[in-house]
């Protein structure tokens, strides 16, 4: 049933826009069929992680802030980036965990590793549920961050999938996972 790797060929490669959070590479690519696409736009993000994280009482942690893309403020899961001093992806997660929500200790454990949008983005998003957290400290936010933290049931967390109210997929896919595996 598995086709063998059927991998595009670059012709070429150039980058057009390099910042720390966001790179544009422009390829000219040869598929395997030979159709040729002169400008195919690669994104280059660096890997980014998402925690479920529940505290002993079984409140779902989550935090709720402004999403300038699409104009609305969002229910989501502590995330972030895996920033390159972190010595894995599970570290990222605890300190953004943390920071954004003061949140830490318990059980953790790798959930799921998936893409944004393999078609054009290079990074994956880490997914980990973390279980048993606690209250250990206050907010340490950046300067960019303007989010609170909000304790929900899991019938609120379900509603809130279920009215569209979760609009980040890459928080909806680990939170459905979760409610598939009760």
């Amino acid at each position: 049933m598995e086709e063998k790797n059927k991998a595009w060929k670059t012709v070429s490669s150039k980058y057009l826009f390099r910042r720390p959070w966001l790179t544009v590479r422009c390829e000219d690519m040869l598929l395997p069929n030979g159709n040729h696409i002169p400008e195919y736009y690669i994104l280059e993000y660096p890997d980014w992680v998402n925690t479920i994280a529940i505290t002993k009482e079984g409140k779902f942690v989550f935090v709720r802030q402004y999403r300038p893309g699409i104009g609305r403020t969002c229910y989501e899961l502590c995330a972030g980036v895996c920033e390159k001093e972190d010595a894995s992806p599970l570290v990222s997660a605890q300190r953004e965990l943390w920071e954004e929500t003061g949140y830490g200790n318990g059980n953790w454990q790798e959930y799921m590793l998936i893409s944004a949008n393999p078609s054009t983005h290079t990074n994956l998003t880490y997914c980990f549920l973390a279980t048993d957290v606690e209250l250990i400290d206050h907010q340490h936010l950046e300067a960019t961050e303007d989010l609170s933290v909000h304790l929900l049931t899991l019938e609120e967390v379900k509603r809130l999938l279920d009215n569209n109210e979760i609009m980040q997929a890459l928080n909806a896919a680990p939170l459905w996972k979760y409610i598939a595996s009760l």
